[in-house]
């Protein structure tokens, strides 16, 4: 366990414990913040995982992503595929290795981030995930919640988003046992559900249409671009990874629990990310030619199908919306905390997932008007993940024979390297790659067969630079490459 009391002359740091007591009651508040779980509060299995990043991913911002690859990058729906499996591929293997880290440190994972960033450079990629997880993706999925509610009980769109929001910010505020027994109940619901969905729509759907425009983006630039939104839906979980697994017993198998996560995410977001392009294909599916960017393109996609069908689907889209917001907020609220902010209660993160659920609902109120964002917001995910990724993998392979666990509460700990790699790949990768309606950088404008790489780039940056910013550090500065962390007892 690498949590463990040290020997020799390894520095030691006493570890913040979460604050509070919690047992397994359902309807508990989870205490506390973003300290290190209690070893007398471990509990869980790695096949738990499978649920908590399956039933997420059951709604329809999934589907367009598919829908995407095929209306809005052009693509065959073979291509399509490949693109898909590459791309949720990719997220779902770096899902897999950030999940299995979290029970043997017992902490979340922008806590975890600050091995390789300190606590003070942390704020740039706990703030981030803050922001793009309380706040952009909730908007985004209770948008598309709140139009699959009014389309299947025609109640006003702006009800539906009070109901559905009200729903995510109730489990949220309750916290890690609530939330994992919502998902866990979900779960047959949603496949079910699902599965016969995409059995009617892939047996109605032509997969030799050819593509939709043929002066269009050219299938190169069309498959990157799908790769990249693949890629950009399933890794925006993965900031979130071990936020779930933190309360397992620190000898959890960790294959089993990279595992079983891994396969949550890769699943379900190819299961309807591919549905998603089949529909596309279904002949009549969208006579007007705009429909899959209309202001609710889920009655598009369950047009197909049979009126109860339609209408159940409708329902569940509904469901995986607020699946998939619980966990939002949740890790949100948790990466908010993880900044350094120190709200004095003792229920400081559920305060948090209040405050992060109003936030957002003012932002989805916007988002019932401006639908088309969507695309872009998949980018701007992956644009600063990618460079965070680059940091936070370099960091753990560098550090692999050393006892870092220590870093994670060491307020001393403050390397330059990462924030700094970090941020120089993340500005070059954008300036330079970015393909985006509202900016194109050069590289996509001189070779427009490119799409979009920039996650790509900016990851590859990123090891490059912290590599070389790493040794750097190390051989001009004194601070310990090696400290302990020590547990206290828990006298809450």
């Amino acid at each position: 366990m690498s949590a463990s009391q040290p020997t020799g002359a390894v520095s030691e740091v006493e570890a913040e414990l979460r604050g509070g007591t919690y047992s397994k009651k359902v309807t508990e508040i989870e205490p506390g913040g973003v300290g290190f779980i209690p070893l007398e509060e471990r509990r869980g299995r790695p096949i738990s995982l499978l649920w908590i990043w399956a039933s997420p991913n059951f709604e329809f911002a999934t589907i367009f992503v598919g829908v995407l690859a095929v209306v809005g990058f052009n693509l065959t729906f073979s291509q399509a595929v490949v693109a898909i499996i590459v791309g949720t591929g990719l997220g779902s293997i770096t899902h897999a290795v950030l999940s299995a880290r979290g029970p043997s440190l017992g902490v979340p994972q922008m806590v975890l981030s600050r091995i390789g960033f300190g606590k003070l450079g942390n704020i740039l990629p706990a703030g981030l995930n803050a922001l793009t997880a309380g706040i952009g993706w909730f908007a985004v999925n209770s948008v598309s919640g709140a139009f699959a509610l009014s389309a299947l009980t025609h109640w006003s769109r702006t009800l539906c988003l009070v109901l559905i929001v009200a729903a995510q910010i109730l489990i949220a505020f309750f916290g890690y046992n609530m939330l994992e027994f919502f998902e866990k109940y979900a779960f047959p619901v949603l496949i079910i559900v699902f599965v016969v969905a995409c059995i009617v729509i892939f047996s109605k759907a032509h997969p030799g249409t050819a593509p939709h425009d043929p002066k269009g983006v050219n299938a190169t630039a069309g498959f990157l671009l799908t790769l990249g939104a693949a890629f950009g839906y399933a890794a925006g979980w993965n900031p979130y990874a071990s936020d779930y697994t933190r309360y397992f017993k620190p000898d959890t198998n960790r294959r089993m629990t990279g595992l079983w996560a891994g396969l949550g995410v890769f699943l379900s977001c190819v299961l309807l990310e591919i549905a998603g392009a089949a529909a596309t294909t279904i002949p009549g599916i969208d006579p007007t030619g705009g429909g899959w960017f209309s202001d609710n393109p889920a009655t598009i996609f369950v047009g197909p199908m049979p009126s109860w069908l339609g209408k159940i689907t409708l329902l569940a889209i509904a469901l995986g919306a607020i699946a998939a917001n619980v966990i939002n907020i949740y890790s949100g609220s948790i990466s908010f905390l993880a900044v350094g902010i120190n709200l004095p209660s003792n229920i400081r993160r559920a305060i948090s997932a209040l405050g992060f659920g109003l936030i957002g609902f003012i932002l989805a109120i916007y988002g019932l008007k401006h639908v088309s964002t969507y695309e872009n917001f998949l980018f701007v995910i992956a644009y600063w993940i990618g460079p965070w990724l680059g940091v936070y993998f370099t960091d753990q392979f560098l550090r692999r024979r050393h006892n870092v666990s220590g870093f994670l509460f060491d307020s001393k700990h403050n390397p330059w390297a990462g924030w700094v790699a970090m941020l120089v790949a993340g500005a070059l990768s954008i300036w330079l790659f970015s393909n985006q309606q509202q900016y194109v950088g050069w590289f996509p404008k001189t070779y427009p067969s490119l799409g979009d790489i920039g996650f790509e780039v900016g990851f590859g940056l990123a090891v490059i630079l912290y590599a070389l910013f790493f040794f750097i550090g190390q051989s001009t500065s004194k601070a310990p490459t090696d400290e302990a962390l020590v547990i206290p007892v828990n006298n809450a």
